[in-house]
């Protein structure tokens, strides 16, 4: 790929690497332990850095390295549970920012440069192309309306940029709620059980749960077969999320499951993601 050196040194200066320590009381330890590397990217001179929430949430220190040999501490401005991004801020001034593409701005088969950091100084870069835009939904009770894929394997620690456009349609839309009040006030609570969830034919499978969620304590287990939540069918992952979230944090949730070739019914009130993972 014909991509420009001077291109790539210019916006390398935006990635940042992220050391996080969370605390071993943490709820996100259970899963995630209780050191969490990253990579972010610089979204304003001033010091706010975007990276994705996993490598943050629960920190007790968050220790941001710069690609020369410098260090700051950072502080948590905004975390989204839902999306899974998370807005950090260090104490700098003057630092090179990513230019925020527009949403528009990416299409199929379009050339890309994805970037990541694997140290304090260590910066990687790969290119590739455009292979799909749109819809993406994953196992952990996540989906967002436009998501973009491409070719270019992954350089470094997760949270990274994706140029000539970065992935942050989301924070883009909801940058001003996230600085003022640390999370996006304008959309819908959603219920949250705290499952892992993959698709098979009869419907969706719980393969995993969170410790002590939602989901756990209403007695949801590895291998359950969701059928039904609320006495609708649950025909794929999607109909499945959507269902859920048509309810808020709080509300019974009626599932019917299938466990040992015998249906079975669980009650289970919905859970609030971000007060589950709040900071201790």
């Amino acid at each position: 790929m014909d991509t420009s050196v001077e291109l790539v040194r210019h916006l390398l200066q935006s990635v940042v690497y992220i050391h996080t320590t969370v605390s071993r009381d943490h709820p996100s330890t259970k899963i995630l332990g209780n050191e969490r590397l990253g990579s972010g990217v610089v979204v304003d001179p001033s010091g706010l850095i975007l990276t994705v929430n996993y490598v943050v949430m629960g920190a007790q220190t968050i220790s941001v390295a710069f690609q020369k040999p410098r260090r700051a501490k950072a502080e948590i401005v905004a975390q989204d549970f839902e999306i899974g991004l998370a807005l950090i801020k260090v104490n700098r001034q003057g630092l090179v920012a990513a230019e925020i593409g527009a949403p528009d701005a990416v299409e199929r088969s379009d050339e890309v440069i994805l970037l990541g950091a694997m140290g304090p100084q260590e910066r990687r870069a790969t290119g590739g192309f455009v292979t799909y835009l749109g819809e993406f939904e994953a196992y952990w009770e996540y989906l967002i309306d436009r998501g973009i894929i491409s070719n270019a394997p992954n350089p470094g620690y997760g949270g990274g940029g994706l140029f000539t456009t970065t992935p942050i349609d989301c924070y883009r839309d909801h940058r001003d709620e996230m600085v003022r009040y640390g999370r996006v006030v304008s959309r819908p609570r959603r219920a949250w059980i705290g499952i892992f969830a993959y698709v098979v034919e009869e419907g969706v499978v719980v393969a995993g749960v969170v410790p002590d969620g939602p989901g756990d304590r209403g007695g949801l287990q590895d291998g359950d077969v969701i059928v039904s939540l609320n006495a609708e069918e649950v025909a794929s992952r999607r109909d499945f999320y959507m269902s859920l979230w048509r309810h808020e944090p709080g509300e019974p949730l009626t599932f019917e499951v299938k466990r040992d070739n015998k249906m079975r019914r669980f009650e289970v009130k919905g859970g609030d993601r971000a007060h589950f993972y709040r900071q201790l």
